[in-house]
């Protein structure tokens, strides 16, 4: 048996044990990182490390140790009562408004995670304040944020136009873009029927015949007025200065934590460390897969194959499958070229293949080891997190089950471009 067989292998004994038995499935992850790289791979510890993902460790700890203290210090309250007005509190729409803020970012230059590390756990906090279920919630964010995330000057769409053209392939830079648009759009549309957004339609919050909620609403102290400032500051880092998100936030929660302790005291112990290391363990493992060339192993071995239409949809579900538990960009990166072969037969339509990839790459994000739906999972509060934690991963399965092959029938098929 290949090195890389049992590497798969493990990766699915490790989702086994961790569904039925009480075990953090990251800290599962981190023994199997140790035990495939020590024995099947000839990693050393640094090897293992090399798929530490540093960079998400710090916008999970940063953004959830920030949005701690917003809670703590009614900052949270103050948006959620004040952010309702927009909506002349029709709850039914305050999903919607989710939807299009994290599109509109991506879709002005905003990396995916950075955009839903700013509006997941304001969203969050509205879903919990009035009832929404945090997964109709977080998908509306995050499918949002894919919607928009292939403008044509968006950071996504920018690197896979920026692929093609290196690749010398046909591209269509509209074409991508609404491809992921409809997708999201028409995915969102299904997530809001099916997790309780009909039954919204009959709500309001009320706001107006509460005098304590206007009152809340409007009571603005430095504390509150300065956390603001500071949730202003990361929008402005992230995107005006192209900022990591993860270490703007966890500095604006530090000097906030310098000038009011008091009410930020617990905020530490608030950061999602259970999320963080169910993430971080899994993503480790999954770099040690990329290391000992899994992923090429698993990736050439679908080029291979005769029937170009089979290749383009098996490409599809690795992209799908990959990209949930790893970098959606990069995995793109590496499909693109692997589908040039194929492609450069004329039996394929190149944009019609190349969107179908881009949107069965991005649009599992949802999933739980994804950095948006980690996010999404890290910002929720008041919820049963291994509860939210399993219905982000259903959700995410049936996303990867289903969407690649209406992506591949949709627009692979049919041989556009």
């Amino acid at each position: 048996m290949s090195a890389e067989l049992i590497s798969i292998l493990v990766l699915v004994v490790v989702f086994v044990i961790a569904t039925t038995r009480s075990i953090n499935m990251g800290a599962l992850a981190f023994a199997a990182a140790f035990a495939v790289g020590e024995l099947a791979a000839d990693l050393d510890a640094d090897g293992i490390f090399a798929g530490f993902p540093g960079d998400l460790f710090v916008v999970l700890v940063g953004v959830t140790y920030l949005f701690a203290i917003a809670r703590a210090n009614g900052t949270t309250d103050w948006l959620v009562h004040a952010s309702i007005r927009l909506v002349r509190g029709r709850i039914a729409l305050i999903p919607w408004v989710m939807f299009v803020i994290t599109g509109a970012l991506t879709a002005i230059g905003a990396v995916s995670p950075a955009a839903v590390a700013i509006v997941a756990p304001i969203a969050l906090s509205f879903a919990a304040q009035y009832g929404i279920s945090p997964l109709l919630m977080g998908a509306m964010v995050v499918h949002g944020a894919q919607g928009g995330g292939f403008s044509p000057i968006s950071i996504y769409g920018s690197i896979v136009n920026g692929i093609v053209e290196r690749e010398n392939l046909p591209g269509n830079e509209i074409a991508l873009f609404l491809a992921s648009l409809v997708v999201n759009l028409l995915i969102a549309g299904v997530v809001f029927v099916l997790f309780g957004g009909l039954k919204l339609g009959g709500r309001d919050t009320g706001e107006e015949s509460k005098p304590a909620a206007r009152e809340a609403g409007s009571g603005l102290d430095p504390a509150k007025i300065a956390t603001l400032a500071a949730l202003v500051a990361l929008v402005v880092a992230v995107l005006g200065f192209d900022l990591d998100a993860g270490l703007s936030a966890i500095t604006l929660a530090v000097i906030l934590s310098a000038f009011w302790p008091e009410s930020s005291r617990k905020a530490v112990g608030e950061i999602a460390w259970s999320s963080v290391l169910l993430i971080c363990g899994v993503l480790t493992y999954v770099g040690v897969l990329e290391e000992m060339g899994t992923i090429d192993w698993a990736g050439e071995g679908v080029s291979d194959i005769g029937v170009p239409l089979l290749a383009a949809l098996l490409l599809c579900y690795i992209g799908a499958i990959v990209s949930a538990f790893a970098s959606s960009v990069g995995i793109m990166g590496a499909l693109i070229p692997l589908a040039v072969p194929f492609l450069a037969q004329g039996e394929i339509g190149a944009v019609g293949m190349i969107a179908a990839l881009a949107v069965s790459a991005t649009v599992v994000d949802v999933s739980p080891f994804s950095t948006n739906g980690a996010l999404v999972l890290a910002a929720a509060p008041d919820v049963d997190r291994e509860r939210f934690f399993r219905q982000l991963m259903v959700y995410g399965g049936i996303v990867v089950a289903v969407v690649p092959a209406a992506v591949w029938l949709a627009l692979v098929v049919p041989g556009f471009g």
